[in-house]
């Protein structure tokens, strides 16, 4: 009988949902915070997020089943035996990250931070000019799951969508331009606005350089939902400070939590959250998490093809 490790705080619907996919394996319901490290390394099945030290590349464990889409932690040499295979939950957050991703660019499209700052203030002060996505050019860096939701919301608003991705393929009818991640430099110019959710990887660390900020227009807008040492605190800072772009929203940061003493909290043109655009923040969300989750368990208990399984090179879904 195989042993399966839930990590994942859940509903009792939810639980339901993956106890009934899991029919005739031992389940155990627990969280990473309270799991011990005995049981993390009886465990066949994995599901959730366990401390990567702690699973020391077991030789039980066949197969981790993440509730994120980022698998940097695990995929590092050691944490998981060469046999684990490992999946993400690529798909769920499309949703909840992209619609965070497009509150940002209307907020500073138009200026909305800076009437939050107005009020704190008690002034009835005329901020200017705004922007459209209407008639704007949109750079989607990073084409997956999010990228292509926020790329259909903003070309349903009348924007010139550039998908900029790793691979060449047929270019999707809600994009219409696509380039290589190494043209990159080329499509920086030409964007409005530019959104990136790229992953983690070798390739994409500190991918935005002063270089590329320069190239940027400075009435340009710059939002980042995907990882945060794609470009450095001191990058972004620098093209804020200088003006060498309009504006920014970020949900991360290149080290989080953001430290109290960073220049980039007295920016006026800058707006941060706390990387709250995906996690279980939006109940869809964690309904999606559950249905991949659940899915990838019933498959692994019938010797079935599993979905959303990381390539171990790039930290990307295969």
């Amino acid at each position: 009988m195989k042993k399966v490790l839930i990590l994942m705080e859940l509903n009792s619907r939810q639980r339901e949902k993956l106890e009934a996919a899991g029919a005739g394996a031992d389940i155990t319901f627990s969280r990473p915070e309270l799991v011990s490290e005995e049981e993390i390394q009886g465990a066949n099945v994995i599901i959730g997020l366990p401390r990567a030290d702690m699973i020391k590349a077991s030789k039980n464990l066949e197969l981790l089943q993440l509730e994120s889409a980022g698998a940097d932690a695990y995929i590092v040499p050691g944490v998981l035996d060469e046999k684990t295979r490992l999946a993400n939950a690529t798909g769920a957050y499309s949703q909840a990250v992209a619609e965070h991703a497009f509150a940002l660019t209307l907020m500073l499209q138009k200026k909305l931070h800076l009437y939050r700052d107005e009020q704190r203030a008690a002034r009835w002060r005329d901020r200017g000019i705004v922007g459209s996505l209407r008639g704007a050019t949109v750079a989607v860096v990073g084409l997956g799951d999010i990228g292509g939701y926020y790329a259909r919301l903003v070309k349903s608003m009348g924007a010139y969508v550039i998908g900029v991705k790793r691979r060449p393929g047929p270019c999707p009818e809600y994009v219409n331009e696509l380039m290589l991640t190494g043209q990159l430099d080329e499509a920086l110019p030409r964007a409005d606005v530019i959104m990136s959710v790229l992953p983690n990887t070798v390739a994409t660390r500190y991918i935005y350089t002063d270089r590329s900020f320069r190239l940027m227009k400075n009435s340009a807008i710059f939002i980042n939902c995907g990882r945060g040492n794609a470009v450095s605190a001191q990058t972004l800072y620098s093209a804020l400070k200088d003006g060498q772009i309009a504006a920014a929203g970020i949900d991360v940061a290149e080290n989080e939590p953001l430290p109290e003493d960073s220049p980039l909290w007295g920016l006026e043109n800058l707006v941060i959250t706390p990387h709250v655009s995906g996690g279980h923040h939006l109940p869809e969300t964690v309904e999606r998490i559950a249905d991949i989750c659940a899915g990838n368990l019933r498959s692994f208990l019938a010797g079935e093809p599993l979905k959303n399984l990381v390539d171990f090179s790039t930290g990307y879904r295969k």
